[in-house]
């Protein structure tokens, strides 16, 4: 079981893309170029209606690669409590 979280706050968001291309898991599908990436679930995150969706929790590693590449801090991962 995660002990944590990928959030993403969409009222910050202007949907750039940068966390798309960031994330490792995203990378490794061949689809994923100019911050859209892929409409499958075998991703983390994607652009969707101008803002970025979490698409597949449980694929995410927790490594902060999109929370680095996001230029307006509408990203975090929130841990939880045991």
């Amino acid at each position: 079981m995660k002990t944590y979280e990928l959030v993403v706050y969409p009222e910050r968001c202007h949907g750039c893309g940068n966390c798309v291309i960031a994330c490792p898991v995203n990378a490794k599908h061949p689809e994923t170029w100019g911050g859209k990436g892929p409409y499958s679930d075998d991703v983390v995150i994607r652009v969707e209606n101008g803002t970025v969706t979490v698409v597949n929790q449980d694929l995410c590693g927790g490594c902060g690669a999109c929370i680095e590449a996001c230029p307006v801090n509408a990203i975090e991962l929130v841990f939880k409590r045991k």
